[in-house]
């Protein structure tokens, strides 16, 4: 599917209509992730909100303690 983004005041926005919403189990109200690697976009939705918030404090958390670990085994 390609999509074009549309004015929305000073910003851009895209429009996800109702049924990939629904294929998603989303909502108009839904949060999404949204992670970008400079040449992509993805967004997720968050289906809930507070065990998504513990699982990215318990990754941060983990990548601080483990930084060296992590960059020693990218090797």
């Amino acid at each position: 599917m390609i999509k074009s983004l549309v004015k929305h005041g000073n910003s851009s926005a895209i429009v996800i209509e109702k049924p990939i919403l629904s294929l998603l189990g989303a909502t108009a109200d839904t949060a999404f992730e949204m992670i970008t690697d400079g040449k992509s976009l993805i967004l997720t939705p968050i289906q809930d909100a507070v065990r998504h918030n513990k699982f990215r404090k318990s990754v941060e958390k983990t990548g601080k303690r483990f930084n060296k670990t992590f960059e020693e085994l990218a090797r």
